[in-house]
């Protein structure tokens, strides 16, 4: 029997973690958080899903994909402040949604506070770092084996 999957989806930059400035986004790589999800998910009897894009696009797409899966953990990066669209995907969504920051966006510049989906979600990590992904899988986890 198929496990149940959960979608992780990262926006733009994402790809460049471990290099883009390591005192806000520390110095694990993509591939790195990665493998914790997948680790982590494992352990709770799930498996993962893990995406990235640049494109705005591309990320409504991912969305619309996975919207009937377990559930979908999403670091939209700069979108998160920018698309209307991706807010617009994430409202089909059926399964739990949990939006992650891995830098404390509220303690840094005036426009990363706001964000278009932490309205239509269904939890918001921030500021945690790495660990916030895994926080992310198991809340998500825990809403999907109730529904």
């Amino acid at each position: 029997m198929a496990r149940p999957v959960i979608a992780v989806l990262n926006g733009p930059n994402l790809n460049l973690l471990g290099e883009r400035d390591p005192s806000v986004y520390g110095s694990e790589t993509l591939a790195d958080i990665e493998a914790r999800c997948a680790a982590y998910a494992d352990g709770l009897g799930f498996d993962v899903d893990c995406r990235q894009s640049n494109r705005e696009g591309e990320l409504v797409d991912m969305v619309q994909d996975v919207r009937h899966g377990a559930g979908i953990v999403i670091n939209a990066g700069a979108y998160t402040h920018t698309s209307v669209a991706i807010r617009d995907a994430l409202v089909t969504v059926t399964c739990p949604v949990v939006e992650v920051h891995i830098s404390n966006v509220h303690a840094r510049e005036r426009f990363r506070h706001y964000s278009y989906l932490s309205a239509v979600v269904t939890g918001v990590i921030v500021g945690l770092g790495p660990q916030g992904y895994e926080l992310a899988i198991a809340a998500v986890a825990a809403r999907a084996s109730t529904t």
